[in-house]
Order: C-alpha cells, then structure tokens, then sequence
C-alpha cells in the first residue's frame, strides 16, 4: 500500500498513543487489566469484565488467529486504491479481543479462516499501522471465538418486565406518509420531510395545530446526505410548538424516534408526535460529486477501523456474513433468495426505485463490492421521507383510518456496541433485543402474519429472521432454500414492499410505513391476506429496536 499523505489516520490521544505508536521498536502493546488479566480493547478505564480500575499497558506476541475477512471492491479511500483485504484477527493471548487489520503480503485465496497470522508495522507520519500477513509456521486451524453470550442463550439474559402495566397499550400508530422516492431527485431534503409529514398529519385526520410532539433520526448537525436538518428545521418551517421534542442518533435503531415517542405519549408528555426520517443520500452524493458541496473530513480520525479501509458498515457485516457461511454452511445462494424476495415484492410496488425482475443468477452475477457481498446484497441509497404519526390510544379510534396497536417493542442491548468486538456471526444488536421483545408479550413467532426486517444488506434481514424465531440459529440455509417461506403467500411473508435492497434506503421507517398498510388492508397488489400482526425491526450494528404491532380487530 502505497504512503499517502491523505490516507485516513488515527488520530492520537493520550488514551491510545501507546497502541498505535508501539511499532515504533517492532512490539504490538495491548492495554490489560492487572486485577484480572483480561486485555482490553478498545483501550477502556475500567475492565468490562472484572469492573476493576488498575489498568496497564502489556506487550503481546504479535501473533494472531484469522477470525475475518472481506476483499473490498467498492469503498476505496485515498492511499488505498480497490481491491484490498479488510481483516479481523484475535489475539492470541486473549481471543475476545479482534484488531481491524488489512492482511498483506498474500493474496485472499490463500487466506483460510483460524489460520495463524503476524503483525508487522506499517509507518506514516508518526503512526505505526499494525497490518498482519500469515506467519511462516502454521498450525492447526484455531476454532474460531465464540460469542460473550451464545445466540441460543440471548434470552436468559433479558431484563425481567418490571410490571404489568405496559406502555405499549396506551399508544397507536394512526397516520403514515410518504414523500416522493427516488434516485437524484435534486430536491431540497426539507421539501421531502414536509411532504411526508403533512401526508401523515393529513392520513390521520388531524390537523398540523393538533401535533404537540415532535421525534427524529437522527436529527440536525453535519450527517451528509442523512438529514434534513432534525427538528430545528421542521419546526422553523411548519412552526408547531412542541410540548415534547427528540432527536438523535444514539436510541433504538434509525426507528428509534418512533419508539421514543411511544413513551412519551404514554407519559403524559404529548397526544400526537410526528415521527419522520429524510434521506437525500443520492442527491447530496452526486452534488459533492460536481463540486456543488465541498467534500470535508480529515486525514485524521477517532475510528479503529477507518485506517484500514474498513469505511463501511458492510466490511463488519461481510465478515460476520463470512463467519455464517463458516459455521453453519450458508451460501451466497442463501443471501440471494432474500434480494430475490424483495424484488418480487417491489414489482408490485409502484414507489420502489428497483422493479425489474431479476434470477439468481443476475444476482450472482452482480459486481462485487465487499465479499462475499455483491451489488444485490446492498441497499438502494435514495432521495426519500417517510413520516408516521404516533397517537394516545384514547384518541385514535376517533381518526380518521383504523389505528395499529403496539404489542411489544424490544430495545435491551446485549451484546458488545464495537462494531469488530461484538457478534460473530449475526449483526450485532440484533440478538439481544429480538429476545427482548418477546419478554414483553405472549405472543409468539408462530403468530406473526408478515414481518418487515431491516435490509441494509441482506445479511441484516437473515440475521433478524433467526434473532426472531423464524427458523432456528444457524437454520437460515434451509429455511431460505428456494424463497418459498418468506414470499407473500408463504410461512412469513418478509419485507412485502421490496424492503431496502429494492424499494429503497429509508432507514427502516418505510419498513413501518409498510407494516401500518399491510394491518389496515391497505397494501394493494402486494397485501397479505388477513393480516393481522406484523413485526417490524429496525438497525442492527448500532443500538436497534423491534416493534410488534397489532391490528385493532
């Protein structure tokens, strides 16, 4: 890899100077616990395990075992031109620790997972870039690490319901709206939130005076092409006045506004809140393309990942894909019966931005863009907003359209949030809080009439389809084979309105959108019979969250 001055580099603190500097005399330093001789990383001030605060810096043999890797085709970074290898490998004095490396000096048919691989040091300016290439001795293969709690035993581990009073049974969702779809629309984003919202306001039979509430994903600040400007923006062009407001990236999932006004509401906080995501990711991508909007950034950055090229929630994702494939026998073929599902669907739905028919072997035919990833395992960035109204439930039979009831939501977070520290062989944060809805309701799986899961990547809605009891952990391969169980008339009809990888990216609240029509009988062409609840998941790597919803009949 050639040096490059705009190469992403970490950036140095005082907290983690030791780590990226240490090859400096040729020795990979690691931060340790001296209470209970755990290694840390990310470096911590406190030991996750033992909650002791003697905290050291120890020197680590450099040696590792392979646990990942994805060739990147697609995501090129300055000073590291496509294709490269994004790795992972443990530690071999403490295998719950997983560097994000790249594997040099091989080629990646070489490459086997729990194969034994060295550090060497690659320096730029004053960083040592701890890279690994596979040692000159190799023993036997190394199981690969398990996870902190087992994915069958997630459920042991939920937090009991600390009563039975639900906030759930006070809330209903009773209005959704949707802005134009597109590729490149070349419109204002706030012009798409408006539009979705006045939508919303307007399907539920109300009026904008009548909205005390405001709730979004992420909010304002600078997120590129994935925000309108939050609730400051709305606010100053509709002129609401909130009783109650919410904005931010930190809750459960990109739906996680919606859940969030849930619990207002049942508080007592505000009657109806508009809930609304805008993505304009096509248009703000192409005008940075023209020069219209200054590319920004620095050569320096906070992440773990970032200098190794690893830029995208599809290198963790393709590992954690790689690691499926590994240990249960998935296929790329696997993958490839969920794109076909969501286009299937999307031909009937006259918003989805991919409509044409497509085979398996269109799909396996596809470019590449992180392995085992290919162009169909992607979602589709777009131009989009999607809006929906949630209402106290003794105001909703009153509306307009049929309210949707909420069952159960499910938010506890259970597995590790380092994105290369976490879940091995699922999307992180997918696990726990699948197990979390279940706690909070008696129904089961067995009762869900269509579920709408989280796309990002096809891999997200596999992992989501075992996390929720569709088929059992490790039983995708089967489940999936042929595509029959999840398409409309199937055992549990998945992402009815061609989810992300077909309709388009709308960050899991046109998954919701989609949900509320199929309850009220609403979908048309693509309307499952007798519909009656729905599950609806959103994110997956960062916190995300589950709802299960109910039709009021």
């Amino acid at each position: 890899m050639p040096d490059d001055p705009e190469r992403p580099l970490p950036l140095l603190t005082a907290d983690n100077e030791f780590f990226w500097t240490s090859g400096a005399d040729g020795t990979l330093r690691v931060q340790h616990c001296v209470e209970c001789a755990a290694l840390i990383h990310p470096p911590q001030p406190v030991c996750r395990y033992c909650r002791g605060h003697e905290i050291a810096v120890r020197e680590v043999s450099g040696f590792a075992t392979l646990v990942g890797f994805t060739v990147n085709h697609r995501f090129s970074v300055p000073g590291m031109p496509a294709p490269y290898i994004v790795a992972q490998v443990a530690l071999l004095e403490d295998d719950r620790v997983r560097l994000t490396t790249n594997m040099i000096d091989c080629e990646a048919d070489q490459l086997t997972l729990g194969m034994r691989v060295e550090v060497c040091f690659e320096q730029i300016d004053d960083v040592w870039l701890p890279l690994f290439r596979p040692s000159a001795e190799q023993p036997e293969l190394a199981p690969l690490p398990r996870d902190e709690i087992a994915p069958e035993r997630m459920h042991e581990h939920v937090r009991p319901m600390l009563g039975t009073r639900k906030f759930e049974d006070q809330v209903a969702l009773t209005g959704i709206g949707m802005s134009q779809i597109g590729r490149r629309l070349m419109r204002a984003p706030l012009s798409l939130t408006v539009e979705a919202c006045e939508r919303a306001v307007a399907d539920a039979g109300l009026d904008l005076a009548d909205i005390d509430g405001l709730s979004t994903y992420p909010g304002g600040g600078q997120l590129g092409g994935f925000s309108e400007g939050g609730i400051t923006a709305l606010e100053s062009a509709l002129g609401i006045r909130p009783t109650w407001h919410n904005g931010g990236i930190e809750t459960f999932g990109p739906g996680g506004s919606v859940i969030a006004a849930m619990l207002a509401v049942a508080g007592g906080l505000a009657r109806h809140v508009l809930c609304f995501r805008t993505l304009w990711e096509a248009t703000f991508n192409e005008r940075m393309r023209s020069g219209a909007i200054p590319r920004s950034g620095s050569a320096r950055t906070a992440s773990w990942m970032t200098p190794f090229g690893a830029t995208s929630a599809a290198h963790t994702l393709a590992q954690n894909a790689q690691r499926h494939f590994h240990r249960y026998g998935t296929t790329r073929e696997t993958l490839g019966w969920i794109a076909l599902n969501q286009r299937a669907n999307a031909e009937l739905n006259p918003t989805a931005i991919y409509r044409t028919p497509m085979t398996m072997d269109d799909y396996l035919g596809a470019r590449p863009i992180t392995t085992p990833f290919g162009l169909y395992d992607c979602d589709v960035p777009c131009d989009g907003a999607v809006a929906v109204l949630v209402s106290a439930a003794d105001t909703a039979r009153d509306l307009a359209q049929p309210p949707v009831l909420v069952e159960a939501v499910g938010t506890q977070i259970l597995e590790r949030l380092d994105w290369d520290q976490s879940t091995t062989a699922h999307e992180p944060q997918v696990l726990g809080q699948a197990a979390h809805l279940w706690s909070r309701t008696s129904l089961r799986p067995s009762d869900v009439d269509v579920a709408e899961l989280y796309d990002g990547f096809s891999f997200n809605c596999l992992s989501w389809i075992e996390a929720l009891g569709f088929c059992e952990i490790g039983g995708a391969k089967d489940f999936l084979d042929g595509g029959k169980n999840i398409a409309r008339d199937g055992l549990i009809p998945i992402n009815t309105h061609g989810g992300q990888l077909s309709h388009g990216r709308t960050h899991g609240m046109g998954l919701l959108h989609e949900a509320v029509s199929q309850l009220r009988g609403h979908a048309d062409a693509r309307q499952v019979a007798d519909a009656k609840v729905a599950v609806v998941s959103s994110g997956g790597l960062t916190p995300s969250g589950a709802i299960l919803l109910r039709s009021d009949t």
